[in-house]
């Protein structure tokens, strides 16, 4: 991103929900928080790998992983430390280290091996409350963050898909169970399911995105990250409800495992399956994945299966050529709003 660039200022009275997952819902979070203070995020809790898994195998409770991600995604953003420098550089300084240290894993070979402190911090402080808002809430009181982050339900969810190639007979499917294997399978996922089937929603999340201003979902982990979040029905009917405006950030490329061979317009398609009726505004590509042509103008149909506008921008973060530039992600979305009076 070059320094002569405009990076959006805040706009006052902005209030955003973010719904998403990992590193994408880190990276929209940051590109969120240079338009407002007022975000939340809403954050998926299906993970069963690494410490995540580990964690809520021996705990019993909702994995941590990407609740912290997003923990330390507001803390470290650098709208949000800006802003703290400008009145007390110490401070800014100390959230800097803290967001490090949340997301920092421990060495060595024994039990705590591969844990990031702020997957054991936020388990215990859970475990200590026996409520997970109340645990979040909590820590972003103690590390003076702005905004809230919150899952997307109240208890730990299962993915489960039904996915083909992994039969003899190509036309036959077999039920893969858990977000890793989902991830990874060799197979073509066709469709994903919570369990439980109709889990309940995050009372908090519902009231953010009923007040909300604008909602984003996505990108990331198109099975695993985006398209749970419309498969718990109280958000679902939330998300359709919602005077906000609506935006999607759609994949800048198909992601190996889950979405390999998949076309920008066959993520729309599949998640449009998933989700029924759901009203978007937007919808967001980058350019440089769709080049104008057919494949644009299927794309641009598959949109408004949704009742969407394709909005073609530049996204592409300059070196790491496969995510989001959080600051081009501003500036689109700061455009698409237009005027502050007209939110």
């Amino acid at each position: 991103m070059s320094a002569a660039v405009r990076v959006p200022g805040p706009r006052p009275g902005l209030r955003a929900v973010a719904l998403g997952g990992g590193h994408g819902l880190y990276n929209t979070l940051t590109a969120l928080r240079y338009l407002t203070d007022d975000v939340t995020a809403v954050v998926t809790v299906a993970d069963d790998g690494g410490s995540s898994g580990r964690l809520r195998h021996e705990l019993g409770r909702i994995p941590p992983g990407d609740l912290r991600m997003a923990l330390a995604a507001l803390m470290s953003a650098p709208a949000a430390v800006d802003a703290l420098r400008a009145h007390d550089p110490a401070a800014a300084d100390r959230r800097i280290r803290w967001a490090e240290i949340l997301q920092h894993r421990l060495g060595g070979s024994g039990a705590l091996a591969g844990h990031p402190v702020g997957n054991l911090l936020l388990s215990g402080v859970d475990e200590y409350h026996d409520d997970l808002v109340t645990a979040l809430d909590e820590l972003v009181q103690l590390f003076g963050v702005e905004g809230r982050v919150l899952p997307m339900s109240t208890e730990p969810l299962v993915i489960e898909a039904d996915v083909t190639g992994l039969e003899e007979d190509p036309r036959m499917s077999r039920v893969i169970r858990g977000q890793v294997a989902v991830a990874t399978t060799p197979g073509v996922v066709r469709r994903v399911r919570l369990t439980p089937e109709a889990p309940a929603a995050c009372p908090e999340a519902l009231a953010a995105v009923a007040a909300a201003d604008l909602v984003t979902l996505g990108p990331g982990s198109w099975f695993s990250s985006v398209i749970p979040h419309v498969l718990v029905p109280e958000q679902l009917e939330a998300l359709r409800s919602t005077s906000a405006r609506k935006v999607l950030f759609v994949n800048l490329v198909a992601e190996p495992g889950e979405t390999t061979g998949f076309s920008l317009e066959r993520h729309l398609h599949v998640l449009n399956a998933h989700a029924g009726s759901l009203p978007i505004d937007d919808i967001i590509v980058d350019a440089a994945s769709v080049p104008a042509g057919r494949e644009r103008e299927h794309l641009d149909r598959a949109a408004r299966l949704f009742g969407a506008q394709l909005r073609t921008v530049d996204l592409r973060h300059a070196t790491h050529t496969d995510i989001h530039d959080p600051i081009k992600s501003a500036i689109a979305l700061d455009g698409f709003l237009g005027p502050t009076t007209q939110i």
